[in-house]
């Protein structure tokens, strides 16, 4: 676990150690899909997770985000062990995600599905709400300007009241990005956040994802199979095969790794 700071090249500041995985194991029966792997998250970085399909990345997800509870490890969020959770109290530590697959309420409109991410921050009770005044009625009004904020900052205005299963795929992708980092998470997860994505698309999503940690301070752990957005996007990259870890660096010492090429090139295993 490192506590030191640094600047980056580009001048974004990468601070200390904010999520730690320490041997974690993840089985389902007989299979391991997780075998005692260990890396950690830093505040401010963007940190990504590859690795061949089946390699257990989504699995490493969804233990981050209390989906899954591995059978032996730990889970140091902040300084301190975490225990069991349900995904909804890991959601109130401060930690977002996406899914692979696109989760969106499609009879709502762009505007209310990204409202459902300040869910958390909404402290009114039922009788407030229901009447709308005073402590309710502040939080509609602060709340929905933060939105509005995201939405200008995502691009996504002339959307803003069009129920999203009008939408095309990629500015669905958008929305869903929309309604996470409306939760002001401390880290934010990305599950595959460009897979369908054209070329044009996935340029405005590696620009947006830039500019959110850029902007917003988020600090990012994103899955992601193009490895060209991997290495220009992440200031680390962790790597993942058959469950295991055999890769850990920057992009280009993770580039360089004889056991990241043969994996990705398909060498067989003994």
């Amino acid at each position: 676990m490192s506590n030191d700071s640094y600047v980056t090249d580009d001048g974004r500041t990468i601070g200390p150690t904010v999520m730690e995985m320490k041997n974690i194991t993840l089985r389902f029966g007989g299979v391991k899909a997780i075998t005692d792997i260990s890396f950690d998250i830093r505040e401010g970085e963007i940190r990504a997770i590859i690795g061949p399909n089946g390699a257990g990345k989504s699995s490493m997800l969804n233990v981050i985000s209390g989906f899954y509870v591995p059978q032996e490890g730990e889970v140091w969020y902040k300084g301190a062990k975490r225990p069991p959770m349900k995904p909804y109290q890991v959601a109130g530590q401060g930690i977002a995600r996406t899914f692979q697959n696109i989760a969106l309420f499609e009879g709502m409109t762009v505007l209310d599905n990204v409202m459902t991410g300040r869910l958390r921050q909404m402290k009114a009770n039922i009788f407030e709400q229901a009447i709308w005044k005073g402590k309710a009625e502040r939080e509609e009004v602060e709340n929905r300007e933060k939105v509005e904020r995201i939405i200008d900052f995502l691009e996504i205005q002339a959307i803003r009241k069009t129920p999203v299963g009008r939408l095309p795929y990629g500015l669905k992708k958008r929305v869903e990005l929309a309604r996470a980092l409306a939760a002001e998470p401390s880290i934010l997860l990305l599950d595959e956040p460009m897979a369908g994505m054209n070329v044009e698309e996935k340029e405005d999503m590696s620009r947006f994802i830039l500019d959110m940690n850029d902007e917003f301070g988020t600090t990012i752990a994103l899955i992601e199979h193009d490895m060209g957005v991997v290495m220009d996007l992440s200031d680390r990259v962790v790597v993942m095969d058959y469950g295991k870890k055999i890769g850990d660096g920057t992009p280009d010492e993770v580039r360089n790794n004889q056991d990241v090429i043969d994996a990705y090139l398909g060498v067989a295993h003994d």
